[in-house]
């Protein structure tokens, strides 16, 4: 199998009548959603070459489904937008994508006709796409499809100021989908409670293990998780039995006491990544879902999803580190020391390197930062063995499983989002008055805190910002110093800057 489609293909005929994927507004049977996306396809197909990028500026919606597998029919690769970002980060995602054609729908219309006005970029409206079927034309572009084409885009936080788009091929999903849904124990007759947007990666769990194992896909609205009693009905309503949500999702249920409202019975698996998960507000979903699964689950954007997954099945202290476990089928999880050995007793910290068929193909239009990235093994001398070097720090405990430890450069995870500290610097050394900036990163109290020498006023700085950034990089505070302090070589002495700020790792 060599296409993402063959499992969509193949469960449309084993399950033709079957709901697929709802929205609030609408649903489509595996049938429908089949055709649909052969309709989007043959008029992409029509547009754009093989192998081109597909962008949706729009909020997910079983429409927006059937436009991303239509781009795969297409033979290109799909990117979704976040709508809610900047005007400039948008235009500087989609100067590296280049997208053949950015579709939008009746909610984004304005805005996109706003952002892209005066741009090369080809707009067109999501309802214009669905029609005919050129069985012929899909047919062309299926035969010269391979497994290492890319399948999508997502977009993420660059060091530099500038997003960098991690290309995820065929292959990888093929891969990793069949591993996961064994190892989690995906069926079915599963209902997935989708809570990540298209743009996030962690959305792949949901929609293509519904493809491959004939599962269901509800789409909530990123509303909803605004709105603890919308969501909780949603969800128990429409009998979610499995929910691959983000730490974040979950400390919103936690922190509105949405459980004392109503408790989603039928929820059977609870699957959590993004970020380190409080044990305490883990404790709290195990009280009202005691008979749930529930799995940790580790890895970034560029093996696919993720590596390593850790099944809980006993309460954590809060002073305790829930693992992120072991590797799923196919895929090497090892850590290396500073001289690049490989790393094996307990306890020794090493940073997480990767290996396997779920590799990305590299950042998009960045040969360098691909080059840093995804290097040959230094440990294997003997035969190509590329490996994806993570930036994480962990250990191994006792029981073999992985232990997440912090990162050992400049990127955090927050609000469930893998952020480069060095981008938010870059974005506010670009404020008038602005002479200098750093960004720290509060782990204990999960803050993202910028200091600055300058004239311009606080406020000032933070309206800038937030013209330049997505809301989930804005500072949490903001202090300006007088001078930075300065190391021998003359940078910027972060970790006396940590200490005077009193920040701890």
């Amino acid at each position: 199998m060599k296409n993402v489609l063959d499992w969509l293909e193949t469960t449309a005929r084993r399950l033709p009548e079957k709901v697929a994927v709802t929205d609030p507004t609408s649903e489509l049977t595996f049938s429908q959603l089949m055709r649909n996306a052969q309709e989007a396809g043959s008029w992409l197909a029509a547009r754009v070459q093989p192998r081109c990028a597909v962008a949706l500026f729009m909020e997910k919606s079983t429409r927006a489904l059937s436009a991303m597998y239509g781009a795969v029919y297409a033979g290109a690769f799909y990117c979704a937008l976040d709508v809610r970002q900047p005007k400039a980060r948008i235009l500087s995602i989609c100067d590296t994508l280049k997208p053949g054609v950015i579709l939008v729908d009746e909610d984004s219309e304005g805005q996109a006709r706003e952002f892209f006005s005066g741009t090369p970029w080809q707009l067109a409206r999501i309802e214009d796409v669905f029609g005919e079927v050129d069985e012929a034309l899909l047919a062309r572009r299926r035969r010269q499809a391979t497994d290492v084409d890319p399948l999508y885009v997502t977009f993420t936080s660059g060091s530099t100021g500038t997003p960098k788009g991690v290309v995820t091929a065929q292959r990888g999903v093929l891969d990793f989908v069949p591993a996961f849904d064994e190892a989690v124990g995906i069926t079915e007759d599963d209902v997935h409670g989708n809570q990540a947007p298209f743009d996030f990666d962690a959305s792949v769990k949901d929609i293509y293990s519904s493809l491959y194992k004939g599962s269901s896909v509800v789409l909530i609205p990123r509303a909803y998780f605004l709105q603890p009693t919308v969501l909780m009905d949603y969800v128990a309503d429409h009998g979610c039995t499995t929910l691959v949500w983000a730490v974040g999702a979950m400390g919103f249920v936690t922190i509105m006491n949405a459980f004392d409202y109503r408790v989603p019975t039928s929820v059977g698996k609870v699957l959590f990544s993004g970020e380190v998960m409080p044990p305490k507000e883990l404790r709290h979903w195990r009280r009202y879902l005691p008979d749930a699964k529930y799995v940790n689950l580790y890895g970034p954007t560029e093996t696919t999803c993720n590596c390593t997954y850790f099944e809980v099945r006993r309460d954590y202290a809060d002073d305790e580190v829930i693992p992120a476990g072991r590797p799923f089928a196919d895929e090497r999880v090892f850590l290396l020391d500073e001289q690049d050995r490989e790393v094996s007793e307990p306890g020794v910290r090493g940073e997480v390197c990767v290996s396997g068929t779920t590799l990305a193909l590299g950042y998009l239009d960045n040969a360098e930062r691909t080059a840093s990235a995804f290097v040959q093994n230094p440990a294997n001398g003997r035969w190509m063995e590329t490996i994806y070097r993570t930036g994480d720090l962990a250990t191994w405990n006792e029981d073999g499983d992985l232990v997440y430890a912090t990162r050992k450069d400049n990127q955090i995870k927050h609000m469930g989002q893998r952020i480069e500290l060095g981008e938010i610097e870059t974005a506010a050394r670009g404020v008038e008055g602005v002479e200098n900036a750093c960004c720290l990163y509060d782990h204990r109290r999960k803050k993202i805190r910028l200091f600055y020498v300058g004239t311009t006023e606080k406020d000032d700085l933070l309206a800038a910002l937030h013209q330049a950034l997505p809301e989930y990089m804005i500072p949490n505070s903001t202090k300006r110093l007088d001078r930075f302090p300065l190391t021998s070589s003359g940078k910027i002495d972060r970790k006396e800057l940590k200490a005077q700020a009193r920040i701890k790792d």
